[in-house]
């Protein structure tokens, strides 16, 4: 594999505006997530965001932006606008597809996202981590997927995701994180697709790769980290972050 890690970033947030922006020790959040990005060590990363503050405040921090349209559906769509820009020539044949509103990811979670690539057969990576009360298991903002993993093992198909409190039954439930690994041609493959039925009804994008016939398999870590959505979350953000470090928690059971 030669992975490349994009990060879609866009100043409209209807709860937080001009988000990627937003200060954490002086530093942009955006930033923040591109350091975690880069601590990870799988290849190179890139920003592909809609306004040149992002773009002026990456290359400041010494990475790599694109500028990509403002009216692009969603950040995948984004990530694959920007992957034709920056690699024509198709010399990575992954794309991570890591989101700007995790500034303290960590590292770790980014090269176990690749874990499940190592089947040929799935098309897209993605993690989940257990649920760990009944408040997260009811909660529609918190995704769950129907997955079971073989006894010790730490990578499982995925056969539906929800925001409802999936399977039932006696069981763990497990919390999915928004972070995936792409094939190259499953990406292009994925947003050619129109948006399909239960994607619309859950407002889930990857059951449109589901409802297509495409392999999701997710890898199982700890924990799930938090995004920032709202003042709150950035505050949270700042007070777990340490001035000049990148998020280094642990996140791994494999």
């Amino acid at each position: 594999m030669n992975p490349i890690i994009l990060i879609p970033a866009r100043m409209a947030s209807t709860r937080l505006p001009g988000k990627p922006m937003a200060d954490i020790h002086r530093r942009p959040m955006i930033v923040h997530v591109l350091e975690a990005a880069r601590a990870a060590g799988i290849g190179p990363v890139a920003v592909a965001c809609d306004a040149p503050e992002i773009e002026s405040a990456i290359r400041a921090a010494g990475g790599t932006a694109v500028l990509v349209a403002e009216d692009l559906p969603s950040g995948t769509d984004r990530i694959e606008r920007a992957l034709a820009l920056i690699d024509p020539a198709g010399a990575h044949d992954v794309v991570v597809n890591l989101q700007g509103d995790l500034p303290a990811l960590p590292p770790a979670l980014l090269r176990a996202v690749l874990t499940p690539l190592a089947d040929p057969a799935v098309d897209i990576a993605t993690l989940v981590a257990p649920v760990v009360s009944a408040e997260e298991a009811a909660a529609p903002s918190v995704v769950k997927c129907a997955c079971a993993f073989p006894p010790g093992g730490s990578v499982a198909p995925a056969l539906y995701f929800s925001r409802g409190c999936i399977p039932f039954g006696e069981g763990p439930l497990w919390h999915h994180i928004g972070l995936y690994a792409f094939r190259r041609a499953a990406l292009a493959r994925f947003v050619a697709l129109p948006a399909s039925p239960l994607e619309n009804r859950e407002k889930l994008e990857q059951l449109r790769a589901l409802e297509a016939g495409m392999r999701i398999a997710v890898a199982r870590v700890d924990h799930a980290p938090f995004g920032v959505d709202t003042p709150a979350d950035l505050a949270r953000a700042r007070a777990v972050l340490h001035p000049g470090l990148p998020a280094q928690r642990p996140g791994l059971t494999a």
